[in-house]
Order: C-alpha cells, then structure tokens, then sequence
C-alpha cells in the first residue's frame, strides 16, 4: 500500500481538474472534515510527487455502480468520526483546506512501483491539498473491495495512521502489514494492516512496524490531530436516562456505534402479550453482512431493568429476536461486540432495527377426550378474539413430540377414531389465526377405556385456574421465565388455583397426580 513516508510540508500542489463527470455521493454533507474520492482524472504538478515532473492520472476504469460501492464501504469504515466523505470535487473544494484530503484512484500507476496506493501521512492537515493515489488497476484489478480498503488506508495515513503489524511471542515482527484472521462473515483484519482479503475491516489499537511495544490507538490519532472529532451520539447509552421510546408496532431505526463504549438504548411498552421480532443489522451489502465493520450485540431487558436475555451469535454479524413477550414495559441495547477473530475496539458502525411486535390471539381452547371401546373421542370449544384459520388435532407418544392426526373446519368441534396405536396417547388441538400466530389447547391423556382421563385445565383465566382431575394432585405455578409463583394440593373433582394477586402474562401450570406428570400454559389476562 505505501513505502514512503514524509513527515514535512514541502511545496505547494496545482491541479488540472478533468472535465469529465462522477455520480455525486456524500456521506455526512454537514461534516466538520472531509475525505474526497476522486475517480475521474486528473493532472497532477507538484515537487512532491514522482520526482516534480507532471502526472496525467487517467480516470479509474469504474463504472457508478462500483464508485457507488466503494464509496460505501469507505462511508462505513469513517462512519464513527465528524467527516464527510464525497465524490464530489465542489464539496471538497467548500472544505476547510487544512481539514481535508483529496484521494485520486487512477490506474496511472507506472511512476511508483509495487506498493496499491501511496500517501503523505499527517497530510490531511498540510493545507496545500497535497492527495494520496490508490492504484486501481492493481487492486484485483478494479475489484470495488480492494480499492475501498486501499482508499481508507491511504487517507487514514494523510491522518497520521502508521502501519499495524504482527509479531510473534519473542516480539519479532512477523507482517508489517496485519492481515487479521479468521474467515467468513466475521473473518477481521485492521484497515491499517492488510484488510483486502477479510470481510470485517476495522481501526485498532495495537503494534506498529517500529517495535512490538510501540502500539498505536488509532481511533485516538484520528480524533485529536485532525481538527475533528467523533460524531455526536445519536441515542443515550442508559435505559435509566432517556432512552429513545419505539411508539410503532413497526420498527425502522438507524444508529451509529461510535466507540467501544457507545451503546444505544431503548424502550417500548406492549400492552398486550404479543409476539416481538427484530432485526438488528449491520450496514452491508447483502444477507451476508458483506462489508460490515460492526458486529451486533443485542441486550434485553424486562420493566425491572433485568437482563431477559443477550443476542449475540458467534457466527453472524447481525442479531436476530423472535420470541413472545408479555405485556410490560422492556429495554433494548444495541452496542458493538467482539468475535474470536477481533475486539470490540473497532466494531463500531452503523445499523438498522427493522421488526415489529404482533398482539397475540387471546384464546380459550378446552380439549376434554374419553375412551370408548378402544375408541378415542375429543370434543373441544374454542373461544378466541381473532378470526381461526386452521384447526389441527395433534397426537403424542411421549408429551413432547406431536404429529398431526387430522385437520378441521372452523365449525367442527368433535372427531373421533381407533388409533393403530394401542398405548396411551397425549393431545392436544393446535389453532392458527388469521394473522398467523399459533395457540395451542391443554393436553388431555387418553388411555385404556377402563382408565380415566387426567386433567382437564381452563388455559385463558382471570382471577383463577379451574382443574378437573380424577385423583387428588399437587400442582406448581410457574412464570414465564421459570420462576415459582404458586404450590399448593388438589383433590379429586373440579377446584380451583387463585391467580388474581399475579400479573398478567403467561404462566406453565405444573400437575402431579394420577401416575403422571402434566404441564400446561396458562395465559392471564
């Protein structure tokens, strides 16, 4: 990428700009700074370069879709700083002159050999626009990813980023260009090493080529020696202190995680059990978090400020939620995390939440059964506040996995038949609404005609659960999050559990009597 290095103001640059055209793109048009990326030519006098004598760079062999691209995935890497970065030559020109670099990426690369790109470091604060080159025709050639890692690598120089390099145990140097580890999604390397062949790219803070001890805190240089800063926090790091309140069903947000301490907060309050799904993604290119620079880490947490539960899967950038939620009030973080390939210095960079929480059908579903000359009848009510598309009566061997016996019309409310099967079976009816969510009945054990059948459970309650058994039993009331609400004793007949004192929500009734175990959902309103 670059062997020569200038610590001083020379002379002065003139350009000859080129009359032909570039799509025009800015990524923070209100920037105190600004990285100019110039593809489209120019002529180029100064004593600094290639020995004072003139440069014609001919314009990059890129057509706008992959100016478009690159300059994305430079708009991402600078995406934490106050920076602008452009592709268009009346904005840079509208810079403060020592508060901006111009970056030409030209084929014209014959004038200085073996190296991708070139740069002055410290130059972006010289006030003579002296530029950096990428040369595009070695970087694949013109492979939109190689030249954007090689753009934000010279300009991190002309911002007075050094080298990051690898040494082994004894402090030897192994690559004076790190070029990071892993593969895949979350396979990283530093910007300012050798990030071509790595999909996550980010600033870091470790050893130079001038000694394993001689570290150098990127995102530090950047923010103090440039006459720039990071970008104002868009979102409270705190859900004690204002975090951002999600009013829609529908979620659409944009953020920025700017440093390794930045974390966004917020809030949202369902007032119905509902199921609750969100994607929160990465900026990239497709489902494969092609060019991301920020790894996710989702945090959720319930109205007590309890950790519920963190997103974070080892082998995917982005975070993805689907789950049911009770009604209640609940707290989101979204903050940027390492992987076994990196730290979580430099996953910073901007996302998206894109979900929504769907209200839940309230349904009370009996399902009673009895046994009658090896003969199973069922006969169940289903009362519910949305419209029913499917009915489905499902059989078990064991209580656990189900398969489907028969499907039903909305006005059948019974089915009977001789199972091949000849041991007791567990079942339960399975209700889908027309908004797809899935609800399922009790479950009811039918076995021999000589035994009886052994619960029967009222799962859409309001002050108390109603069971019918034919023996006496002991039962335990369990929250959603599994802790122990209720414990008692029931005798044989028809009785009832207080639940008026609890919240409401949903709820796993546990039964023990009649030579088994049965547990059921019960949903409070």
């Amino acid at each position: 990428m670059k062997n020569k290095i200038l610590f001083t103001l020379l002379t002065a640059l003139l350009f000859a700009f080129a009359a032909s055209s570039q799509v025009k793109l800015n990524s923070f048009p209100t920037a105190a700074a600004t990285i100019y990326l110039d593809f489209d030519g120019e002529e180029v006098n100064s004593a600094m370069w290639n020995n004072g004598n003139t440069l014609n760079c001919l314009p990059a062999a890129l057509n706008s879709t992959q100016i478009t691209e690159i300059f994305n995935r430079v708009a991402e890497d600078y995406r934490p700083f106050d920076i602008n970065i452009t592709t268009d030559l009346t904005v840079f020109l509208a810079a403060p002159v020592d508060r901006r670099i111009r970056v030409i990426v030209t084929p014209t690369s014959s004038w200085f050999t073996g190296v991708g790109g070139i740069s002055y470091l410290g130059a972006f604060t010289w006030g003579d626009d002296t530029p950096c080159f990428v040369f595009c025709d070695r970087l694949g050639p013109n492979s939109p990813k190689m030249v954007a890692e090689c753009c934000s690598h010279e300009s991190g120089h002309s911002l007075g980023l050094k080298h990051q390099s690898k040494y082994d145990g004894g402090c030897n140097l192994t690559a004076t260009y790190n070029d990071g580890a892993g593969s895949g999604e979350t396979g990283w390397a530093p910007i300012m090493g050798n990030s071509y062949y790595r999909n996550m790219s980010g600033w870091n803070n470790g050893p130079t080529p001038y000694g394993c001890s001689s570290v150098e805190d990127n995102l530090s240089t950047i923010t103090s020696q440039n006459g720039f800063g990071y970008r104002a926090d868009d979102f409270s790091d705190d859900i004690s202190n204002a975090p951002a309140i999600i009013n829609s069903a529908n979620i659409n947000i944009s953020g920025i995680i700017s440093t390794s301490t930045d974390k966004d907060a917020f809030s949202f309050n369902l007032l119905h059990n509902s199921n609750f799904h969100l994607d929160a993604v990465p900026f990239g290119f497709n489902a494969g978090n092609e060019g991301a620079d920020l790894d996710i880490k989702v945090s959720l947490y319930d109205a007590a400020k309890n950790l519920v539960k963190v997103y974070n899967p080892a082998g995917s950038m982005s975070v993805a939620i689907d789950t049911i939620l009770t009604a209640g009030v609940y707290y989101l973080v979204v903050d940027g995390t390492g992987n076994s390939n990196a730290t979580d210095y430099g996953s910073l960079g901007s996302y998206t939440l894109r979900g929504m929480f769907a209200v839940l059908p309230v349904c009370n579903i009996v399902l009673t059964g009895t046994v009658s000359n090896n003969q199973h009848k069922l006969n169940w009510n289903i009362a519910c506040n949305e419209t029913v598309s499917s009915v489905v009566l499902q059989a078990s061997a064991d209580g656990t996995h189900f398969a489907d016996v028969d499907h039903f019309s909305n006005a059948q409310s019974s089915y009977s038949y001789i199972p091949q099967q000849k041991t007791a079976l567990y079942y339960r009816l399975q209700v889908v609404s027309a908004s797809g969510n899935t609800v399922y009945s009790t479950t009811v054990l039918l076995k021999q005609a000589t035994e009886n059948s052994p619960f029967i459970v009222s799962n859409f309650v309001h002050d108390q659960v109603t069971v019918t058994a034919a023996d006496k039993y002991v039962y335990r009331l369990f929250s959603i999050n599994g802790n122990a609400v209720a414990l008692g004793n029931g005798a044989a007949g028809t009785g009832n559990i207080p639940v008026a004192a609890l919240p409401p929500g949903i709820y796993i009734l546990q039964l023990r009597g009649c030579g088994l175990q049965q547990n059921v959902r019960v949903l409070k309103q």
